[in-house]
């Protein structure tokens, strides 16, 4: 029978990491002899032999993390292997006690578990009140599940649990009572040493076997990395200590099985090297662990019991907390560290893991405040994998760069970067502003997506039609599409106004006599088709009054569902103003201002805001200002821009001179400060401009 130790070196070939190293590690085993293996497909194959005749090993397919472990096949042919508490295992017992919940009415997500979830009962159905009284408890194992009901009413409670042999659950009802919380505390944990569980050193094969994962022998003698004996192989023995005492020790076999040592307390590996005056960093296994330490970062702990497949939808309380429990009871090592790297893997689970320690590590549990978010870094990276590729100077890099974890709402410029440069180039067209069609104005006032602007004036100065004509000008210059909250037009009244500013012709007849042709049926019906690609409204289908909060819903959906690139709302007192009892009528309009503003930003979307001035004592004709507007003098302070439209007499007494005079520009890339002069078509409801130069005017 061929000596162990070339049985593990044979599994030491099949290693990736192996190609780095092979020639010093076949030196060392195997007399000198140098052997360049080959990979094909997944299997391992050698141009030479050091082992001689081979017909009674096995050949495992290549894996990166395992290792394996060779032996003579007995006479039967048989491979003799104990069964493991695998994945696979685990999952077809969760799935098969998934169903039997299910025979009992009772709904879960199989894949949560360690953890309490809450819904209605099944029995009572939570009473007249629908209460979520109902907690429900499954092991990690999937051996067991139990279940209380806490209405008074109620009080169902029981478990279903495996037999014996796991050939089917049992159900037990009645036997709730001791929630899994309660057994995490009553729970009798076990007092072991290296003699009970027949501990050993590790022999020359496994110390090459974390050689060629570049950890070193002193690395696994300072860590006590032990091996144990079980049936007819030897596993891997990671040693779990508080003060150097043995608590507990995970175990590591050749199929990559994982098990932890039985009623045992569950800690942290490596708490011992916990410093607290320290940067700590936190990292899913002992290998990454270990491999922490090969870069000269001892300050490092890993998890005892595997990752997180998913984040939590409900952080639960300490005591109901039991798959995180280490956490919980080692929270004091925590609170002077002042800084914790998260390192877990890029996948999912990884990802879900750094989330839900986060979230423990800061939601008010281990330090009372929201005091710990801001010391967080983390790195989405295998430690063992930059180790063995890059080396320790790359994995010392990588952590020195950490990023720290994301704040929500707390942010960088360099978050910002991609989108600043495609300002800077104008990627999308309107950086500079959209003109609105006015030579008049194109100095004065252009429209960028995202900005709010506030439009007051006496009564009929003309502010919804300049309005419309200015969103006619803008969907023939640019195509944009626009959502309307108009409600002082009736439907008909402002289809009307709109077709004829797009068709410039007249709706009807006119009855003063002027021989203007009216638009024809023809033009009517393309009419009626550009209008309904254009614009979307706004309206209560009964006679309710409309709120800010409904408007901005509505605003939302057309923005989502029709892509419409400005709102207007016409105008403010129109809306149902229903404010808080303490509220100023000032707070209020600040508020909604607020809001307004951040749906145009979030959005992309120019809001045009019309608003009348309050009643003007003594009124000469003179154009009112911005601070005129009823309710609060919020309407200039918080828009982007402010515009007075006012319609003067002209010295032969016509009204059809409109003054736009701009009061506020908040971005001077799009405009600044001034008055113009437009001309009014009656007959068409257009706006054009004066020719004469005399009539533009700049402040």
């Amino acid at each position: 029978m061929l000596p162990l130790r070339h049985h593990l070196l044979r599994n030491i070939l099949q290693s990736s990491v192996f190609m780095r190293s092979s020639h010093h590690l076949l030196e060392k085993f195997s007399g000198g002899t140098a052997i360049i293996p080959v990979f094909s497909h997944r299997f391992l194959h050698c141009h030479a032999n050091p082992f001689g005749n081979t017909s009674g090993l096995i050949l495992f397919p290549l894996k990166y993390y395992g290792f394996r472990s060779y032996r003579r096949l007995a006479s039967s042919g048989h491979v003799l292997m104990e069964p493991r508490e695998g994945e696979g295992v685990i999952a077809k017992r969760l799935k098969k006690l998934h169903e039997k919940l299910g025979e009992l009415g009772i709904e879960c997500d199989p894949n949560q578990t360690g953890q309490y979830m809450h819904n209605t009962c099944p029995q009572c159905d939570g009473g007249a009140s629908k209460e979520k009284s109902f907690s429900l408890f499954i092991g990690d194992d999937g051996k067991i599940a139990l279940w209380s009901c806490f209405r008074a009413k109620c009080g169902w409670k029981g478990c279903v649990k495996t037999s014996e042999n796991e050939e089917k659950y049992v159900v037990l009802q009645g036997c709730g009572s001791e929630t899994s919380g309660e057994s995490l505390k009553c729970q009798k944990l076990r007092t072991i040493s290296e003699d009970d569980l027949h501990l050993e050193p590790l022999c020359p094969e496994l110390i090459a076997y974390f050689n060629a994962r570049s950890i070193s022998v002193q690395t696994l003698r300072r860590n006590f990395v032990m091996q144990r004996t079980r049936g007819n192989e030897i596993v891997i023995a990671f040693t779990y200590r508080r003060n150097r005492k043995l608590v507990s020790c995970n175990y590591l076999d050749v199929e990559k099985n994982y098990w932890q040592e039985k009623d045992t307390e569950r800690i942290f590996y490596g708490l011992d090297d916990l410093v607290p005056e320290n940067d700590l960093i936190i990292v899913e296994t002992e290998f990454d662990k270990l491999s922490m330490e090969e870069a000269g970062y001892r300050n490092c702990i890993s998890i005892p019991n595997g990752r997180a497949v998913k984040v939590s939808e409900k952080l639960p309380s300490e005591q109901e907390d039991a798959s995180f429990q280490y956490l919980w009871k080692c929270k004091e090592y925590f609170e002077k560290v002042p800084r914790i790297i998260l390192a877990t893997n890029a996948d999912g689970p990884g990802q879900a893991l750094a989330e839900e320690l986060a979230r423990r590590l800061d939601a008010g549990g281990l330090n009372g405040q929201r005091k710990a978010l801001p010391r967080f870094a983390k790195m989405l990276m295998s430690s063992v994998q930059v180790l063995n590729i890059f080396g320790e100077h790359v994995l010392k890099e990588v952590i020195d760069k950490a990023e720290m974890f994301p704040i929500r709402g707390l942010l960088n410029f360099s978050n910002f970067f991609p989108d600043i440069t495609d300002y800077y180039h104008c990627i999308q067209g309107f950086e500079l502003g959209v003109s609105t069609g006015w030579r008049a104005l194109d100095d004065l006032y252009n429209i960028v997506p995202g900005e709010l602007t506030v439009i007051t004036g006496v009564p009929n100065s003309g502010k919804s039609e300049w309005i419309d004509a200015l969103l006619c000008n803008i969907n023939e210059r640019c195509g944009w599409t626009f959502a309307l909250c108009s409600m002082e037009n009736k439907v008909e009244d402002h289809a009307r106004k709109l077709l004829e500013k797009h068709i410039k012709k007249p709706f009807f007849n006119l009855r003063n006599g002027e021989s203007v042709e009216r638009m024809s049926l023809l033009e009517l019906e393309k009419g009626k088709k550009w209008l309904n690609d254009t614009f979307h409204i706004i309206r209560c289908d009964d006679d309710s009054i409309p709120s800010i909060n409904w408007v901005l819903m509505l605003a939302k959906a057309a923005v989502l569902r029709h892509g419409v690139r400005g709102l207007v709302i016409d105008p403010y007192n129109e809306l149902d103003h229903q404010r808080f009892f303490n509220q100023t009528e000032t707070e209020y309009v600040s508020r909604m201002l607020t809001m307004i503003k951040r749906f145009a930003h979030h959005h992309s979307c120019h809001v045009w805001f019309v608003a009348h001035p309050r009643q003007l004592q003594n009124w000469g004709g003179n154009p009112p200002n911005l601070y005129d507007i009823s309710g609060s003098a919020h309407f200039i302070n918080k828009c982007d821009n402010g515009i007075v439209i006012h319609r003067a007499r002209d010295e032969n007494g016509s009204l059809n001179r409109v003054w736009v005079s701009i009061r506020k520009v908040r971005n001077k890339v799009i405009g600044r400060v001034g008055d113009a002069q437009l001309s009014y078509d009656r007959i068409t409801g257009l706006f054009h401009d004066i020719d004469n130069s005399s009539n533009f005017l700049c402040k």
